[in-house]
């Protein structure tokens, strides 16, 4: 085998392994491994194999009784930098906190990777009835209103690859016409702010505001998600008002444009 095979080879390795992580992520419960060879398009000994070489490492953990598997809280050591060690994080904290404090409501800070949004930070509210996001929920980027408000900030060739991988379905109020989804963004990016009107979820309206960084780069945002009864069309607008001028101030102390 050349090196470039073998390279190759352990690239693609590694490329399993990540996805064995998302795939147990993404789950909610633990796996068989079975279900994770399904998952990732492996055989079950392959599965298997990958599976121990985590668990060797503690980032997965097995339950004996079951024989399924779970991830391990080695990862927490791994995002606790990103999630709580620097000064820009504890701003972004700051102004969630803010937002929940005076609103009542749960408030979301997320940012864009590849295909999807991920929440980074929250501040929860007082409200009993409210829409649970986990911190690393990840969420579609054509029918949330985060996720139009990220991509509506990207180069146009990458907005079009996002369109030309199909906008699904997902309930009745989903946009899934691509000239109608441009005119959106272009609109969310015009106006500074996304709503989502029962796009993602039937009895779910959403909103977010963009946070601007240096050189205007919209890196993530903040969002705030409940149900339909609740946050009506008025209620968003008041919402996003609060919102809009507390990211306006978080945006400066990041260095970028209030």
């Amino acid at each position: 085998m050349s090196k470039r095979q073998n390279d190759t080879n352990k690239s693609a390795t590694a490329l399993r392994a990540i996805r064995i992580l998302e795939l147990l992520g993404d789950a909610g419960k633990p796996l068989s491994v079975v279900e994770v060879g399904e998952g990732i398009g492996a055989d079950r000994s392959t599965a298997y194999r990958m599976l121990m070489t985590l668990h060797g490492a503690g980032y997965v953990t097995r339950d004996a009784s079951l024989k399924k598997y779970q991830l391990g809280h080695k990862l927490l050591s791994l995002s606790r930098s990103i999630l709580n060690s620097d000064e820009r994080n504890e701003l972004i904290k700051q102004a969630l906190d803010e937002i929940a404090e005076q609103t009542k409501e749960t408030a979301h800070y997320c940012v864009l990777d590849r295909d999807a949004t991920v929440l980074v930070l929250r501040a929860k509210g007082a409200q009993l009835v409210a829409v649970d996001f986990q911190i690393g929920s990840r969420s579609p980027l054509h029918c949330t209103s985060i996720g139009k408000l990220l991509l509506s900030y990207q180069e146009p060739a990458r907005i079009e690859e996002i369109i030309k991988r199909g906008l699904s379905q997902v309930v009745v109020n989903t946009i899934t016409d691509p000239d109608r989804f441009r005119a959106e963004l272009r609109k969310v990016r015009t106006q500074g702010f996304a709503f989502d009107d029962r796009e993602f979820h039937d009895d779910m309206r959403c909103l977010a505001v963009p946070v601007f960084e240096k050189d205007g780069a919209v890196l993530g945002g903040i969002s705030m998600s409940g149900p339909s009864f609740r946050f009506t069309l008025a209620k968003l607008e008041e919402l996003r008002a609060v919102a809009s001028e507390i990211a306006a101030g978080l945006s400066r102390r990041l260095g970028g444009s209030g």
